[in-house]
């Protein structure tokens, strides 16, 4: 998968190279390109991780990114306004993350969104404690974070 990466990566360069013009558009549309070729040339090999997992990795940066801008235009909201709608709680969440690693990125993403702290991993790590400034429901908001950030995640990562 590494060396997929790796190959991609050159191929991307070689594009750019080729084109002459150093853009951000010019080398993801390399990518995207060396992908494809990538793509082709492999269809019949067994090990096809990194075909699986790069249009996954995408989808979740967009899926992450559109997540922050609503938390954050959120949040802008609450400050601007002059009367306050943050209900604040805390939050016991089951963990489907089982390694150190899992469970360390998940907690991480999860305290990138604006409104959301990661108070306490238990000791089984088994289950987080996350205060939430805005908890209207408890269940809704960890079957969000079920479905959402660490479903994708989980895709990526296993």
């Amino acid at each position: 998968m590494i060396r997929q990466f790796l190959m991609n990566l050159l191929l991307s360069f070689i594009w750019v190279a080729l084109t002459g013009s150093m853009y951000y558009s010019n080398f993801v549309f390399g990518f995207m390109l060396g992908f494809f070729i990538l793509w082709i040339m492999n269809r019949n090999e067994t090990d096809q991780r990194y075909f699986y997992r790069v249009p996954k990795i995408i989808s979740f940066i967009f899926y992450f990114l559109l997540e922050m801008i609503k938390a954050n235009l959120q949040v802008a909201y609450d400050v601007i306004t002059p009367k306050y709608f943050f209900k604040p709680g805390v939050v016991r969440y089951p963990l489907n993350a089982k390694t150190e690693f899992e469970i360390n990125l998940l907690s991480t993403f999860i305290s990138l969104t604006p409104g959301t702290l990661i108070l306490d991993i238990s000791e089984d790590n088994k289950t987080i404690y996350i205060h939430v400034m805005y908890l209207n429901d408890p269940d809704e908001f960890v079957r969000n974070l079920k479905t959402g950030v660490e479903r994708r995640l989980l895709e990526i990562l296993r």
